[in-house]
């Protein structure tokens, strides 16, 4: 795994519907821990961690003197009565917790690498002498960008997730009907599926069939660290109600004829 500023990342593995394993977490912990990161809503997942999990994890980081860093790019984007929840937003929670978010992410222009993040203040220094390492700042372009995003305000991002629900729906159904070739966990949240195809094909074996023979492509999990089992993210972000019907049935399509 890539390693930066002598940080070594350690999985805890989720349960099976990719939900958090609180006592995997806790049992990952080490003197040598120095913080535990979640994303919720989750990329590749789509899952969307309750505010009870998330309260906990940042109980266990106050406990053993931890940061909780939580990923929150997604924030907008949750379906099905789910909610996203801030632990920054805890009372006592503001001199452990770190919180990232996405501008480019939440308002339709991803890759432009535009965000925020909320940091205790002692971090402050040491963060920005790591970025200046690596990149100094945010391209001229993606910082007017971003001044955009924020004049614009969060109601931008709730009116064009109208189309990304109906988008969501198409491929929900369209995915239910190969029945028992996949296995498709709840996400309710992101703009991602991880599905389980029920084979012993290797999920890049998969992939390089779905994009020679049926021109769609997905990502391997194994490119996320799932490596135990064949999962293949599904994206459907840049789809319109316009563009997901010949997207999904190409995916369908394939998948179709790979696992039969």
């Amino acid at each position: 795994m890539a390693t930066r500023s002598t940080a070594r990342p350690v999985i805890a593995h989720t349960l099976d519907d990719y939900q958090l394993d609180l006592d995997a977490i806790r049992a990952a912990i080490t003197p040598r821990t120095r913080a535990i990161v979640t994303i919720s809503p989750n990329n590749p997942t789509g899952a969307v961690y309750p505010e009870s999990d998330l309260r906990a994890v940042n109980a266990l980081c106050a406990e053993h003197g931890i940061y909780h860093i939580h990923d929150e790019a997604y924030e907008y984007f949750v379906y099905d009565g789910a909610e996203h929840f801030s632990p920054s937003s805890m009372k006592g929670a503001e001199a452990h917790t770190i919180s990232l978010f996405s501008l480019s992410k939440a308002y339709g222009f991803a890759s432009w690498r535009v965000g925020f993040a909320l940091v205790p203040s002692p971090l402050r220094d040491a963060m920005n002498k790591i970025l200046d390492t690596f990149q100094i700042c945010a391209p001229v372009i993606s910082q007017f960008a971003a001044l955009g995003c924020l004049e614009a305000g969060a109601q931008y991002c709730r009116k064009k997730l109208e189309e990304t629900i109906c988008v969501r729906k198409i491929v929900i159904v369209a995915l239910s009907e190969l029945g028992d070739r996949i296995e498709i966990p709840e996400a309710r949240g992101a703009f991602y599926f991880l599905i389980r195809p029920r084979t012993k094909q290797s999920p890049m074996e998969i992939v390089e069939k779905l994009v020679s023979k049926h021109r769609i492509a997905v990502v391997p999990g194994t490119a996320f660290g799932l490596n135990d089992q064949c999962g293949l993210r599904v994206s459907y972000g840049p789809l319109t109600t316009s563009t997901a019907r010949e997207g999904i049935t190409r995916l369908t399509e394939g998948l179709f004829h790979i696992l039969s």
